[in-house]
């Protein structure tokens, strides 16, 4: 049998860039409420914790569609899952600005978009898998995970803006015009897997979706880092949910929250964009998942009690860094100490962790919230214990040096 010639194409590129336009709109259409949290319930005459809903059903559809999302992720491949995810996202975003002054629809098309982002975000270590070499994967899960948090940044700075200038309708209708012009891209542009693999044949070789599940639930690492996912994914959805409700109380207006918010994002790209190439040539995960535990932490601090404008959004910006950049080394190091397992399953695994925390992190937060002030100070310190102890957890893994 003639040998399977092995080829890294520069078209990756181009397939992964589309898969980051598409992915960036879908957190960006997740969390544009957030940072107008008080407009939005004043516009809708609803509670801020009705429009906290229309970010947190996201995460309850999330937790019912997971594993479907990532069967069909790793029996049809990435692109069949990404292209139905991608016309989830067009048409309900669309539906979504069309009929924006009915809170009815508007909460429906965010149920209809949130239909399409497990197949969406759970399928960046395959598209990874399918298209980069093995010492390019972290830097691809980094880029993939870049997008979606320039989606959200782009969400916490210009929806402000927007809304300010043009009015609720208006902003909605445009978010939904950019949703199916992402998608349009992807389709256009993405393939389901090159020519010729980028790595031996042997090395992608994966099992069965439900036999890598079991495998995965009785692998010692993996359970531990599902905990530490739990913890940052649960912080970062809680705190993106309610950044305008954090920093209200002590008189930042809704343009600064979503500056704050902006900042962490900044922070997070830039840590994305760096730590995984840093991990990807040293050929480690483990310690920069500690630094980054360790790191965030002063950063939550500074959020939590900062009554300057500036130390406030310095703060932001060291939480995101720290915090955001261990993504895309988490989801590579799941990938590898699960091997051979399929890489959907295992993403979509850790993800569903932080959907599970997010919803009762949400409502942890609201609910323990100061009640003559609305304060998180509480809430925040809860999330700095937590932290303390992921990184308890994390000094127990193994790397996946074997797996490098």
């Amino acid at each position: 049998m003639a040998e399977t010639k092995i080829r890294v194409y520069g078209y990756r590129w181009c397939v992964l860039g589309a898969f980051m336009f598409l992915a960036a709109m879908t957190q960006l259409l997740w969390i544009t409420f957030a940072p107008i949290t008080g407009s939005a319930a004043r516009y809708y005459q609803t509670s801020d914790l009705i429009i906290g809903l229309l970010s947190m059903n996201f995460m309850v559809i999330f937790m019912l569609t997971v594993l479907p999302s990532a069967w069909l992720i790793d029996t049809r491949g990435f692109f069949p899952a990404v292209g139905l995810g991608a016309a989830f996202t067009a048409v309900f975003a669309l539906t979504r600005g069309i009929f924006s002054a009915n809170f009815t629809v508007v909460f429906i098309s965010q149920m209809g978009i949130a239909l399409g982002q497990p197949l969406i975000v759970g399928s960046i270590t395959k598209l990874a898998a399918r298209w980069f070499p093995v010492n390019e994967r972290a830097i691809a899960s980094g880029f993939g995970t870049l997008a979606m948090y320039l989606g959200i940044l782009a969400a916490m700075i210009l929806t402000p803006i927007l809304t300010i200038r043009f009015g609720m309708e208006r902003m909605l209708l445009i978010y939904g015009a950019a949703a199916a012009l992402a998608a349009l891209v992807f389709i256009a542009v993405a393939r389901e897997r090159p020519p010729s693999p980028p790595c031996p044949v042997a090395d992608e070789a994966r099992s069965l979706m439900f036999d890598g599940l079991k495998a995965m639930l009785r692998n010692r690492d993996f359970i531990v880092l599902l905990i530490i996912f739990f913890v940052g994914l649960g912080m970062f959805n809680g705190v993106s949910t309610w950044i305008e409700n954090i920093v209200r109380p002590r008189g930042f207006t809704i343009s600064q929250a979503g500056m704050l918010g902006g900042m962490m994002l900044i922070g997070g790209i830039l840590g994305a964009l760096t730590i995984p190439i840093i991990s990807d040539r040293i050929r480690k995960r483990k310690p920069f998942m500690l630094l980054s535990l360790a790191g965030l932490i002063p950063g939550l601090v500074g959020m939590t009690f900062a009554l300057n404008y500036a130390v406030l959004l310095v703060s932001g910006f060291g939480f995101g860094f720290f915090l955001l950049s261990s993504g895309p080394i988490g989801f590579q190091y799941g990938a590898e100490i699960t091997h051979p397992a399929p890489e959907g399953t295992s993403n979509s695994l850790l993800l569903l962790m932080g959907q599970v925390s997010g919803i009762l992190f949400i409502f942890g937060m609201d609910m323990v919230k100061s009640p003559g002030s609305g304060a998180m100070t509480g809430s925040l310190l809860v999330l700095v214990g937590l932290t303390c102890v992921s990184f308890a957890l994390c000094t127990q893994l193994k790397d996946s040096k074997a797996r490098l």
